[in-house]
């Protein structure tokens, strides 16, 4: 199981992109000058300026008839730009930032809003291709009407993602005011009550928080997408988590294997011991170990598509003897003693309620002297520069963790939570630290990886876009666009240290003796 994590702590308007990373292309016909006070709502004829659909290729002239206010009784007759001068798709758009749009906007009925201050974003135009757009948001307000739009290709937002992370997004209490609302229920008419199906891609989680099937569904959703998909974004190591870069000239491949060779240090593997590699995803720590450090691997999974390709792949390479992937939850693991453990991008797909039987069980796992690796994203407890926590706060912090209450752990978006890591947690690093040593195991080395795993993720996102058409006939256009916005979002927020990243070597102590040298060195040769 990998790691790559949550991606939205900001909403979807902030992230929506053309998936390939391009600026699709405009008619070279000048802008008309915005007539004063009016968001200039001209009618799609071939008089007026055109703009791309990107789903479609076609421009504003040529969107469908369904699509047309003009042609569809559902969405107030007639346009009527005389008479409603203002009352636009992309005026409304306007009136939701309170006359300080830092973006441009398209709408399919034609009708533009220039940026109003000056922003990163000026550059980005928010295209809304389809009335089902505004139906979404209407009827699930926020982040989720918003994602649906996105993923189901209602909407698209062109320009560089960095600059979107920036933007503070209007209150929600402005799309009810009546001079936005009003006007938008006029525009859609009593379609805007209409259900639309989510995107058929929308997980939906059933059962128990974290039971055994309920997780196996999560993973599945995740992981059990395809192979030949994830090859193309990972690249030939097939490693799903953080890289370890000497500079930002190393490839992403060196990089890669750099990570997994330290984990293998610092857990100080010897030819003929036995490893458990917890959430092993295709292999790869597994199969290096195997082959570098001459030990005997156990990996376990609750992907069928990873177990199935890493068996296999140990078996070209040569290691199949030496490991053996199993299609098992890590708490129904009873083989033990082992002499390591390493839990690379697993336990963020640990409850906080169940993270006390999961360091437990690595505790009980564990064969005395024998060491355990954390590598695992987390969420600093506050990302203010100065955060000066109250003792009311704090308290009620501890009080939630004490309790195994979700609420200091939860990913908190809906975009993650439905299309990308169901029941995913993210767990502050001092949480994980004192849970280790409350059982038993000592904490040695600490070490965060922020910047490694940010570089990480530009070099996923790069690949693909590079291979975004190869990518979207393999897995649909719906995921290979979630997959662009949650990893490019992912980045950014691993350069503002919204997202960390830590590795946590413990030991199982006898007797007091560690067996760590006192000044450990384990960085790899190359």
């Amino acid at each position: 199981m990998a790691e790559a994590a949550r991606v939205v702590q900001r909403p979807l308007m902030k992230i929506c992109t053309d998936a390939r990373g391009e600026k699709p292309p405009l008619s070279s016909a000048p802008r008309a000058a915005p007539a004063p006070g009016c968001c200039r709502p001209p009618r799609p004829d071939c008089s007026t300026r055109r703009f791309a659909d990107t789903n479609s290729g076609r421009d504003a002239c040529s969107v469908p008839r369904h699509l047309s206010l003009d042609a569809n009784p559902a969405y107030h007759g007639p346009w009527q730009p005389e008479r409603e001068c203002g009352v636009s798709v992309a005026s409304v758009v306007a009136n939701l930032f309170e006359g300080r749009l830092p973006f441009r906007v398209e709408a399919f009925d034609a009708s533009v809003a220039e940026p109003t201050i000056e922003s990163p974003a000026n550059e980005l135009t928010l295209k809304i291709l389809t009335p089902d757009a505004l139906i979404r948001v209407l009827r699930r307000p926020g982040e989720l009407g918003l994602a649906r739009a996105f993923v189901a290709g209602d909407l698209e937002l062109d320009g560089d993602l960095d600059a979107l992370f920036s933007l503070e997004p209007p209150h929600l209490s402005h799309l009810f005011s009546p001079s936005t609302l009003g006007p938008l229920l006029r525009l859609i008419g009593a379609s805007a009550f209409r259900p639309i199906a989510a995107p058929r891609i929308e997980a939906r989680q059933r059962g128990i928080l974290h039971s055994r099937r309920r997780d196996a569904d999560a993973i599945s959703h995740h992981y059990d997408v395809s192979n030949r998909f994830y090859e193309m974004v990972l690249g030939p190591s097939m490693t799903y988590s953080c890289a370890v870069f000497a500079s930002a000239d190393d490839t992403l491949e060196i990089a890669q294997r750099r990570k997994v060779d330290l984990i293998c240090r610092k857990l100080d593997l010897q030819p003929g011991m036995r490893l458990l590699d917890v959430g092993c995803g295709w292999g790869a720590m597994a199969i290096h170990a195997a082959q570098h450090f001459g030990v005997t691997v156990v990996g376990v999974t609750l992907s069928t598509e990873q177990q199935s390709y890493a068996a296999r792949r140990a078996r070209d390479l040569g290691v199949g003897e030496r490991c053996e992937f199993r299609l098992q939850d890590f708490r129904d693991v009873r083989d033990g003693p082992f002499d390591a453990i390493s839990s690379i991008g697993m336990s963020e797909h640990v409850g906080r309620r169940s993270l006390a039987p999961y360091a437990q069980q690595m505790f009980d796992l564990l064969a005395p002297g024998g060491r355990f690796l954390n590598h695992a994203i987390g969420r600093p407890i506050s990302m203010k520069d100065d955060p000066r926590p109250s003792r009311r706060s704090e308290a009620w912090r501890q009080t939630q963790i004490a309790w195994g209450m979700r609420g200091p752990s939860r990913v908190g978006s809906d975009f993650i939570e439905r299309y990308v890591f169901p029941d995913g947690e993210l767990h502050d690093v001092g949480t994980m630290v004192s849970l280790f040593q409350a059982h038993g195991l000592e904490v040695r080395h600490l070490e965060s990886l922020r910047e490694h795993y940010a570089l990480t993720l530009r070099h996923w996102v790069d690949n693909l876009v590079k291979r975004f058409d190869e990518a979207t006939s393999e897995v649909g256009e719906q995921r290979a666009r979630v997959w662009r916005l949650y990893m490019a979002g992912s980045a950014v927020n691993f350069e503002r240290r919204h997202l960390e990243i830590h590795q946590v070597l413990t030991v199982k102590p006898v007797h007091g003796r560690s067996s760590v040298d006192w000044r450990p060195h384990f960085e790899p040769p190359f």
